[in-house]
């Protein structure tokens, strides 16, 4: 615990040095002054040159409305928003966007820096691995409700608010934190279609350093979160919880199913993971699946633009799967993040209630008592 608590607050004091360390001196005092989002500088008006507002499967009261905005008004049956449609829409002030990129350890990317490098105008960093459960060794599990509210609290987010949620490789880790307000009851949160990728070949501006606000922000849910788990007392809290336990699953609900089968189990890792022919990223983890679950890649979700695939493309990669939409699904992947892909594409097909397995298979394999399965590829001709 104490560990932890070291790690978050050298999070902290690096963001914090690391943007004192890249602005021009005048830039340095607003550091102690916050602001709130919809006084941030942005872009000139010119740079807000497309016009066109939702995909065309987004709710059409919302196309070329002149009445007020309001995130009250859109869509939650729908899971994404365009680039366009953040774009004619980013100053609101009742909407909020989030950097949620995370990677891969053997990719070697560090999203803090990225973000700070580049970011869409006015988005928050919302720290994957930090804003987690510090009672367990297995990452970025679900925080407690009351850790979650404090972070996001920090944020500066409240429930009346929309949040979209993008990522640095178009959809990949957005998903998750899409998937963790959902949990938390607020549905209200959509993921950025392409994400940063799509955001910038759109020709749409991004900010190359981080705000005073934006520091503080980050700094200030990092420290929530430690404060939470040490039992010590939080600042004001804006954002109220509604737990949602039937969108998380744990180990032993998995384990059920494998006896029961209420639900079909579909795994979003590689098919030679999940067939067993390839080694886990992570040490100690036995390699296979889940006894009774079927593969499907999380890239298969996404186009050759890191998009979400139509409605009948997604249907189409179910059924050639094997996986009925007519009954319960639930899903699962490496730790908890691609899965929620898988529940963001059955979302479009109108199943909002796909559960995640929030340990996957990094708690599953590395049990002794888990059963595991493997599968043999087969073989070319």
């Amino acid at each position: 615990m104490a560990s932890a608590f070291l790690s978050r607050t050298l999070f902290a004091h690096r963001f914090v040095s690391s943007f004192a360390f890249n602005q021009k001196p005048q830039k340095l005092a607003p550091l102690f002054f916050k602001k709130p989002l919809h006084s941030w500088a942005f872009p000139s008006q010119s740079v807000y040159r497309r016009q066109t507002l939702v995909r065309s499967d987004m709710a059409s009261t919302m196309v070329g409305s002149t009445s007020p905005f309001s995130t009250q008004s859109m869509s939650t049956s729908e899971p994404v928003v365009s680039v366009d449609w953040l774009h004619a829409n980013l100053r609101e002030p009742d909407m909020k966007v989030l950097d949620a990129s995370w990677y891969m350890p053997d990719e070697q990317r560090n999203p803090l820096q990225e973000y700070q490098v580049a970011h869409i105008p006015g988005a928050l960093f919302f720290d994957v691995d930090g804003i987690s459960d510090r009672t367990t060794n297995l990452p970025h599990m679900l925080p407690s409700e009351e850790a979650f509210a404090a972070a996001v609290s920090a944020l500066g987010i409240e429930n009346k608010d929309g949040v979209v949620v993008y990522d640095g490789k178009g959809i990949f880790s957005a998903a998750r934190v899409w998937w963790m307000f959902r949990v938390f009851g607020h549905d209200r949160v959509w993921v950025l279609d392409g994400g940063l990728p799509m955001w910038r070949a759109s020709g749409f501006d991004v900010e190359s350093s981080a705000s005073s606000d934006a520091i503080l922000k980050a700094s200030a849910a990092s420290e929530a979160i430690e404060k939470v788990y040490h039992g010590q007392a939080v600042g004001p809290v804006t954002f109220q919880t509604r737990y949602q336990p039937h969108l998380v699953w744990t180990l032993e609900q998995v384990r059920k199913n494998t006896e029961d089968q209420t639900h079909q189990h579909v795994d979003a890792r590689s098919k030679a993971r999940f067939d067993g022919v390839a080694a886990e990223p992570r040490k100690g983890i036995r390699s296979g699946h889940v006894p009774g679950s079927k593969c499907i890649p999380f890239a298969q979700m996404l186009d050759s633009s890191q998009t979400l695939l139509s409605a009948d493309q997604l249907k189409k990669k179910f059924e050639q799967e094997g996986i009925s939409l007519e009954g319960p699904v639930m899903a699962s992947c490496g730790t908890g993040v691609t899965a929620c892909i898988l529940a963001l594409g059955l979302h479009r097909l109108g199943k909002t209630d796909v559960p995640v397995y929030d340990g996957s298979w990094t708690e599953w394999g590395a049990q002794e008592d888990t059963p595991v399965a493997t599968s043999t590829p087969t073989p070319t001709s």
